[in-house]
This record gives C-alpha cells, sequence and structure tokens, in this order.
C-alpha cells in the first residue's frame, strides 16, 4: 500500500477554495460529524450563489465562487459530475468578464488540477498571476500542477512564494509534501508540526494529524504513525484519511481484519479508483479473492465515471491493469501518462509494467527515474529490485533491497516481506 500522488494532491490542492468563497478552508474532506457542518456549509454556499445569481447575472464573482464550490463538493463527496456544472460556472464567469478575473482563472486551474489536467491547471494559474501576481491562492494551484508535471524545481518555486505572501496550513501542507517528494522527511514533519501548531478547527487537526501519520509510516515508525492518526481521529473521529492510515498499518502489524473493516468503511464514503484498489488488495491478503476481485470492478467503474466527467488519467488506468492481469494494457496507459506527465509515480508504474511484461531492459531506465526523484520511498526501490534480479544483476538488486528494508520494511503488507525473503536469499549465496 503505497502512499499515493493522487491522495497528496486531494489532500492539499484546493485549500484556497474556503479563502476565495468565504469558507475555512480544510485540506481533506471531513467526515461525519466534520462532514456534516462542512458538506451544510458548502450547500450553503451552492444555495446562496444561486439566489444572488437570479438576481445579479452578470455578477462574475459568485460565479466563480459558485464554481470553486462544484469542485470542492466534489472532493468532499468523490462525485466527478460536479465537475462539468463547476466548469460551466467557471465559464460563466470569464464570459462576464473576460480579463482581470483572476477568481475565475484560479477556479478553473483548480478545477483542471482535480481532473488531472496538469498542463492546463499551469496555464489557469499563470494566467491569474498576470492579473494578480500577489495570489497565494494561485501559486497554490501552480505549486500542485507542476509538482505533477515532474518539475520540481518551479513547484518549489510556487510554494516557496505561497509561503512568502500568507503563510499559513496551506502552504505549509505544500511545503512539506515538496520536502517529502524530495526525500527530506524530517524537515518536512517539521513543517506539519507548524501546521499543527496553528490548527484548530477539528478537520484541519485531523488532517495534520493525518499527514504526520503518513510520514511516520512512510519512514517505517508504525508506532508514531500508529500514534498520529488515533490523535486525529479523537479530534474527527470519522475523518476518512485517518481511517485509511490505521488500516495501513493494521495490515503492517498482521490485523488484516481491522484493516479490512477500516478500509471498508472508507469505500463506502469515498469510493474511488485508489481506495477501492487498495481495499482489493487487502481483501487479497485476507484471503477473499472474489470481493477483491469486485472491489476490482467497482474501481474501474469509479475510473470511467471519472474520465466521463473530464478527468484525464491514465496512471489509474495502468494499476487498474497491472491489478487485473493485463499488464500489456497497463504499459500502454502507463507510457501514454508518462508523455504527458514525467512523474515519479509515474515512470515507478511503467516500469512495473514493462517488468511484468518481460521488457526488464525498458523498464530500468524508469525504474532509475522514479528513484532518482523519490529516493526515500521504499517500493520503489523494491521494483527496481525486481528489475535488477530480472536482469541478473545480483549486487544492484541486493543493494536496492537493503535500501528499500532500511527505508521501510512495513512498505506493503505483501511485498514488504517479499523484500525480506528476497534479500535473505541473496545474502545466503554469498
Amino acid at each position: 500500500m503505497k502512499r499515493a500522488v493522487t491522495v497528496a494532491l486531494a489532500a492539499i490542492a484546493l485549500l484556497a477554495v474556503g479563502a476565495i468563497f468565504g469558507l475555512r478552508g480544510t485540506p481533506a474532506p471531513p467526515e461525519p460529524a466534520a462532514a456534516i457542518a462542512r458538506t451544510d456549509r458548502l450547500e450553503q454556499t451552492v444555495t446562496q450563489a444561486r439566489q444572488r445569481l437570479r438576481t445579479l447575472p452578470r455578477d462574475h464573482r459568485t460565479w466563480a465562487q459558485l464554481g470553486l464550490a462544484y469542485v470542492e463538493q466534489a472532493r468532499v463527496s468523490a462525485d466527478p459530475s460536479r465537475y462539468p456544472m463547476a466548469e460551466e460556472a467557471l465559464r460563466r464567469s470569464l464570459a462576464v468578464r473576460p480579463r482581470d478575473n483572476p477568481d475565475a482563472q484560479v477556479g478553473l486551474g483548480a478545477l483542471a488540477n482535480a481532473r488531472h489536467d496538469f498542463t492546463a491547471a499551469r496555464g489557469h494559474a499563470q494566467a491569474a498571476l498576470r492579473v494578480n501576481p500577489y495570489s497565494s491562492d494561485a501559486y497554490g494551484v501552480l505549486a500542485d500542477a507542476e509538482t505533477q508535471l515532474g518539475r520540481p524545481a518551479a513547484a518549489s518555486a510556487a510554494v516557496q512564494r505561497m509561503l512568502d505572501l500568507r503563510p499559513g496550513l496551506a502552504a505549509y501542507a505544500r511545503a512539506s509534501y515538496d520536502l517529502e517528494q524530495k526525500g527530506r522527511l524530517t524537515e518536512a514533519t517539521a513543517l506539519m508540526r507548524r501546521a499543527l501548531a496553528a490548527a484548530v478547527d477539528p478537520a484541519d487537526i485531523a488532517f495534520c494529524r493525518n499527514q504526520l501519520g503518513d510520514l511516520a509510516w512512510f519512514r517505517g515508525d508504525l508506532t508514531g504513525a500508529a500514534a498520529e492518526y488515533e490523535a486525529g481521529l479523537a479530534a474527527a473521529p470519522d475523518y476518512h484519511p485517518l481511517l485509511r492510515g490505521r488500516a495501513r498499518v493494521s495490515a503492517a502489524t498482521g490485523n488484516v481484519d481491522a484493516a479490512v473493516a477500516d478500509l471498508r468503511a472508507v469505500t463506502a464514503r469515498t469510493p474511488t479508483p485508489e481506495t477501492l484498489m487498495e481495499y482489493a488488495e487487502t481483501l487479497r491478503l485476507a484471503g477473499r479473492a472474489e470481493e477483491a476481485a469486485r472491489q476490482l470492478t467497482l474501481a474501474a467503474a469509479a475510473h470511467q465515471l471519472f474520465v466521463a466527467n473530464g478527468g484525464r488519467d491514465e496512471l489509474t488506468a495502468a494499476q487498474l491493469a497491472l491489478a487485473t492481469g493485463d499488464p500489456h494494457k497497463a504499459v500502454t496507459a502507463a507510457t501514454t501518462e508518462w508523455r504527458r506527465r514525467p512523474f515519479a509515480e509515474v515512470a515507478d508504474v511503467l516500469a512495473q509494467a514493462l517488468h511484468t511484461t518481460g521488457q526488464d531492459k525498458a523498464a530500468l531506465p524508469y525504474a532509475q527515474q522514479a528513484t532518482a526523484a523519490s529516493p526515500q520511498n521504499a517500493a520503489y526501490a523494491y521494483h527496481k529490485a525486481l528489475i535488477a534480479l530480472s536482469l541478473g544483476d545480483h549486487e544492484s538488486a541486493r543493494a536496492d533491497l537493503r535500501r528499500a528494508r532500511t527505508l521501510n520494511p512495513h512498505f506493503s503488507p505483501v511485498d514488504g516481506p517479499n523484500a525480506a525473503r528476497a534479500l535473505a536469499a541473496l545474502e545466503s549465496r554469498r
């Protein structure tokens, strides 16, 4: 169960929304009871915006607010059918005021990020900044886009501008994630501690605790991760990312039934392709293959719904193809995604797909790029080791397996033990 880039993006991409339309921005969707208040506020925002637009149909700011509210509703509910509604509202804002309309451009950028059209998101953020070069929200959208486009220097520069303009939870979260991607986990954790110290709202506290838990798990610190997840659940008992984190710890420690129960709750509330695939993996671990297959079918349907509503995500298509035993389809999908955005996770999935089809020489450069871009990722090191083994390079395989075990021996409840066995087999040959 890897720490997914898409989840990180979803957690931080839309922090600007609340600031623009008058709500307190929460960086990940809260659940009942926190979600009830958040959902009610969003619905109230939508209702009020619609009422105002019936009276003032040329109010470009309110059209932008309505569009952003729809984007946020889609994120909270994992319902991409809100995306076309968001686009219509944001385009109406631009139709009313084609120029000097940074609110609409930021909204369109946030929508593009949500749909994984990161090139478009970058363009909208840059358009907003040409009008208002001091927009922290625009820099946040830009940072998210540049990160996913595999442009770490540009992403870091955007994050720094955001920190300079408006230091706070939104900026700290992005800065922490930026450092995490570079393998600077101690500094990433310190920034999230600063964010936690400033958090007051239960959902904000839960978000910070979840990020701290994920960072601890990423380092292989199961005790620390569990403590952060439990502290977050004490603040917001049904905050679903915390349940997902707790499930990861449960699976790593052999409590598979507890992991299944938590992931069942998560997928009932946010049935995204990624959460459904993670649930399927855990069900397989529990020996419940038929149920796992059903979850993969649901994941494919969720992916199709995302694409039908304007999303672009060949990475998920590749992951689904690997999970369902179609590696050649995975190669095609991952190659398409890599051409669109040369990001570390895409390189890793493409390497896995090529390896599974026996194309290890072609896979190796992508695995090398993934580990170079994300040097603290144990899963990437393990996947590179498998490729080296297939190529007969036992020394490189041994080094990568040792690295994976050192970074995080619990990176996967399936592949973690596999890595230990493979390393033991190699060491026995010396």
